[in-house]
């Protein structure tokens, strides 16, 4: 493994311009480097849209069509609306080399914020590690990081990326949550949240040591990384991780 950019957008959506927060995203992924591993924040190309949910599908099928061409080398995990079989759906999906490589839809969905009144839940058994070139990447939406059951499931991945929607309610929960993850697991986490008003921020990267970037005022948290830290830290503190 080699050194890649890892990095985490951090933006506020805008839940009635659609188009601009496609934008945002384009021009946000422009700025990575070619061999970036990029995660966006939950739903960030229309937001929950509960009002407004076949919009929001048909925009994000385009959405993506558009975004495809932009991202060439880099891998970029985010999550979208996907109407199937007359269900909407949270749907995750990592894109590398310009194609969709896993979808994953959201299991867990959080009750405080009405979600499963709107959306269908996915199957726990899409939860998994996914093998790009010589990485294991897997994929956690938000509140699904408060479930051992979904670590235990992805134990052994090199990198855990995280788009969420995090209240601000519970900023200390999300910080403690993904660094616990990350030191837990030996692994980097990636976790980009919104900075809508509400929402808690507190976007960043943290090291499979417990080294922790973060910065609630940037857009983009970037952070050039030695990939050989993983096996470092498996053979310094041996917990049986490969």
């Amino acid at each position: 493994m080699t050194s890649r950019e890892l990095v985490a957008l951090q933006f506020a959506s805008d839940p009635n311009n659609f188009e601009q927060n496609l934008k945002t995203l384009i021009t946000q992924i422009g700025q990575c480097s070619q061999n970036a591993v990029i995660v966006a924040p939950e739903l960030c190309l229309t937001n929950f849209s509960f009002d407004n949910l076949e919009e929001a599908d048909c925009f994000s099928r385009q959405a993506l069509q558009k975004l495809l061409p932009h991202l060439k080398n880099r891998i970029v995990a985010l999550s979208v609306i996907e109407k199937r079989n007359d269900h909407f759906y949270n749907c995750a999906k990592i894109i590398h080399h310009g194609k969709i490589i896993h979808s994953q839809d959201k299991v867990k969905l959080f009750k405080f914020g009405k979600e499963h009144h709107y959306y269908h839940a996915g199957e726990r058994e899409k939860i998994k590690i996914v093998h790009i070139d010589d990485l294991k990447v897997a994929i956690l939406i938000c509140f699904e990081i408060r479930f051992i059951q979904f670590w235990q499931r992805i134990q052994g991945a090199d990198i855990i990326l995280i788009p969420a929607l995090w209240g601000a309610l519970r900023k200390s929960q999300l910080e403690q949550i993904t660094e616990a993850m990350a030191v837990l697991q030996q692994a980097f986490v990636i976790v980009a949240n919104s900075s809508q008003a509400d929402m808690a921020s507190s976007s960043g990267i943290i090291t499979p040591f417990g080294e922790v970037y973060r910065d609630d005022q940037a857009v983009l948290i970037r952070r050039l990384v030695d990939l050989g830290e993983i096996k470092k830290m498996r053979r310094y503190m041996d917990i049986g991780l490969k």
